[in-house]
C-alpha cells in the first residue's frame, strides 16, 4: 500500500509540475508575438531550475496547449504541420541545456552566477526555435488551396530575436529573484524588504519613468525620431547595471523589452527588429558586465553578503 501511496505522490507532484507549466505557458503565450516570445524564457528558467526528474512533466505541459492550438487550426494549415507543431519545442532544447548544466553549472567556483553560459544557452535555444518553426512552416499545406509562406532569412532572424529577447526579459529576471529570495532571512520575501530595496526604488523611480516618456514619446513619432526613442530604452538597463550589477541588467532589460514591445504597431516591422537587436545587444552585455559589478558590489559592502548566515544563527 506504501507503494502505491507514494506512486500516487508522484503522479501528484507530476500533474502538479505539467499543470503549472502549461498555464504559466498560457498565460506567457497570451501577451506575446512575433518580436516578442516570452515562452522562449518560461523555457529556459525552467530547465535550469526544475530538477530532471521533472522535465518529462514539463514537455507534457508544454505539449497540452500547442496540441489543442495546432488541432484547431489543422484544417487550416495540414495535419503534417498539425503533427510537427505539436512537438515540444522544450524537449529539443532539453539535451543542450542537459549537456551545460553537467559540463559547466549554473554557478562558478565562486557561487556567482555562470553568466556566460546563461547567454550561450539562450543563444542555442533561440536557434533551436527558428529551426523549429521553419520545419512547421516548410510542412505548411493551406486548406485553401493557396501558397503557403516561405521560409525566409528575414522571417528566421525575426524567430530567432523574438525568442532571443523573449528569454532575456525572463529567464534573468527569474533567476535574479530566486537569488534575491535564498539571502531573505527564511527565505521570505517581505513587503518591508522589497520596499527598502535600492533596486525596487530605482526601477520605480528611475527605470520606470524614463521608459514610459519614452513610450508616450515614440505614439507620437515615426521614422527616426521613433528609432531613436527605442534604442533610447536601453539606457535604463545600462543604469540599472551600473548601480546593481547583473540583478539590475535583470530588472531594467525586462521592464526595457516589455516598453520596446509596446511601440511594436505592426508585425515583422524592419525598424522594430533593428531597435531590438540594439536592445538584445545591451541586455546580453549588460548582464554579462553586470556579474562583474555585482563582485565588486559584494565586495565592498562584505555585510551584505553576510548578512543572510547572520540572520540564522
Amino acid at each position: 500500500m506504501g507503494a502505491f501511496n507514494r506512486d500516487l505522490a508522484a503522479w501528484g507532484r507530476f500533474l502538479a509540475v505539467a499543470g503549472a507549466y502549461a498555464a504559466c505557458y498560457e498565460l506567457t503565450r497570451n501577451v506575446s508575438f512575433s518580436h516578442w516570445m516570452l515562452p522562449a524564457g518560461l523555457r529556459l528558467a525552467c530547465l535550469f531550475l526544475v530538477p530532471r526528474r521533472y522535465w518529462l512533466a514539463l514537455a507534457v505541459g508544454e505539449t497540452l496547449p500547442i496540441a489543442e492550438m495546432a488541432a484547431v487550426h489543422a484544417s487550416a494549415f495540414g495535419v503534417l504541420w498539425a503533427v510537427i507543431v505539436s512537438f515540444p519545442p522544450i524537449a529539443l532544447m532539453m539535451p543542450a541545456v542537459a549537456w551545460m548544466r553537467k559540463h559547466v553549472g549554473l554557478f562558478r567556483e565562486d557561487g556567482q552566477i555562470h553568466m556566460g553560459m546563461i547567454m550561450v544557452a539562450t543563444m542555442v535555444c533561440a536557434v533551436i526555435n527558428g529551426i523549429a518553426n521553419g520545419a512547421a512552416l516548410a510542412n505548411v499545406s493551406m486548406g485553401d488551396g493557396s501558397e503557403a509562406p516561405a521560409v525566409t532569412i528575414p522571417l528566421f532572424l525575426a524567430w530567432f530575436l523574438g525568442a532571443y529577447l523573449g528569454a532575456l526579459t525572463l529567464t534573468p529576471m527569474i533567476l535574479a529573484l530566486r537569488e534575491r529570495l535564498a539571502l531573505q532571512p527564511g527565505g521570505v520575501v517581505t513587503l518591508k524588504a522589497v520596499w527598502h530595496s535600492s533596486l525596487t526604488r530605482d526601477a520605480l523611480f528611475i527605470a520606470m519613468p524614463t521608459l514610459v516618456l519614452l513610450m508616450v514619446a515614440a505614439s507620437q513619432l515615426d521614422g527616426t525620431a521613433l528609432q531613436c526613442v527605442r534604442m533610447a530604452m536601453a539606457l535604463p538597463v545600462v543604469v540599472l547595471t551600473l548601480r546593481h550589477g547583473w540583478h539590475g541588467s535583470a530588472v531594467g532589460g525586462m521592464l526595457a523589452s516589455i516598453a520596446m514591445a509596446s511601440t511594436s504597431f505592426e508585425l515583422r516591422d524592419p525598424a522594430m527588429i533593428q531597435a531590438q537587436v540594439v536592445l538584445a545587444f545591451a541586455i546580453t552585455t549588460s548582464l554579462l558586465f553586470g556579474v562583474r559589478v555585482a563582485r565588486r558590489l559584494a565586495a565592498s559592502h562584505p555585510l551584505v553578503a553576510h548578512a543572510g548566515s547572520h540572520h540564522h544563527g
